[in-house]
């Protein structure tokens, strides 16, 4: 018998695109049980969406944990009891077949906590796809490279096997990169089964990265290179990190900071493609938000 599935969909303030988001998930063809969790972070509950797919599929609660998208996710797997946790965000839409052959991928693997798919980014009506290149993502790989693909509407979980590793990390500064932290911790265990096919159509826009939204992403750089000294030991690593803090407080006009992040991203490699940015920002020869439009435009983020 297929185990059952439950899947989190936190949500803030996105109707239209949250029912967008639950349809897709609710349209899986799939031999076991799904249920859905829709969880308000900050926001009122529509009971309504209770009604989407017909009959007790959908369950709709508001984030009781600690106000942000990590405490929406870990509302929502609380208030599961399937043997498999799946996360989508109200933004992002699950392609047919999906949620079947990342059962049957993870069902292969029996000691692995995770699975995660490949995604297609849709940028202004653009469709990128993005691999991993593998079935298999290391604890090591995802120390060297974020890899874009292993996003967190990919994330299929062993619900047993995530509520031993530590369910998603509520302290990360605006829960920026919590699906890494998490992802980071899964693979530590075990890698990550990865099914190399664009499952998830994943939608990207600008509106995430103003001002403050870099303040916190910033802040949430430095928490990971305090909770993954590895990151420092890598030099690819260590530079890409430093490079994206670099370029967040060109963003924000902390010159002299972006100048000494840069510094350091060189000095942990001298290739780091993201210093140039993040100087050209610092120097206001061009804005934080133009450059990440025309990085998107290819698929690219910084």
């Amino acid at each position: 018998m297929s185990p059952s599935v439950g899947v989190v969909l936190p949500t803030h303030n996105r109707p239209e695109m949250l029912r967008r988001a639950l349809e897709s998930v609710l349209a899986q063809e799939y031999d076991g049980e799904v249920r859905a969790v829709v969880v308000f972070d900050r926001a009122e509950p529509d009971p309504s969406l209770a009604e989407v797919g017909g009959g007790d599929r959908v369950q709709v609660i508001a984030n009781t944990r600690t106000p942000g998208l990590a405490g929406a996710r870990n509302s929502g797997v609380l208030a599961l009891d399937t043997e498999l946790v799946a996360f989508c965000d109200d933004d992002d839409e699950w392609l047919p077949g999906k949620l079947a052959a990342q059962v049957d991928a993870l069902e292969a693997a029996p000691d692995a906590v995770l699975s995660s798919t490949g995604i297609v980014i849709d940028f202004r009506g653009q469709a990128l796809p993005r691999l991993a290149g593998t079935d298999r993502v290391t604890y090591d790989a995802l120390i060297r490279d974020r890899i874009m693909s292993v996003h967190s509407s990919t994330y299929l979980f062993r619900r047993a096997a995530l509520l031993d590793i530590g369910m998603v990390d509520e302290t990360i500064p605006g829960s920026q990169g919590e699906d890494w932290d998490v992802a980071l911790r899964a693979a530590r265990r075990h890698p990550i089964v990865n099914v190399d096919t664009p499952y998830v159509r994943v939608l990207w826009g600008l509106t995430s990265y103003y001002a403050q939204a870099w303040e916190t992403k910033v802040a949430a750089l430095e928490w990971f290179l305090e909770h993954y000294p590895e990151i420092a030991d890598e030099p690819g690593a260590a530079g890409r990190v430093y490079g994206q803090i670099a370029f967040g407080c060109a963003t924000v006009g902390r010159r002299r900071d972006a100048l000494r992040w840069s510094a350091r991203a060189l000095k942990a490699n001298p290739k780091e493609r993201r210093v140039p940015f993040a100087l050209a920002v610092a120097s206001g020869a061009v804005s934080g938000r133009r450059v990440l439009l025309a990085l998107h435009t290819r698929g690219r983020g910084i």
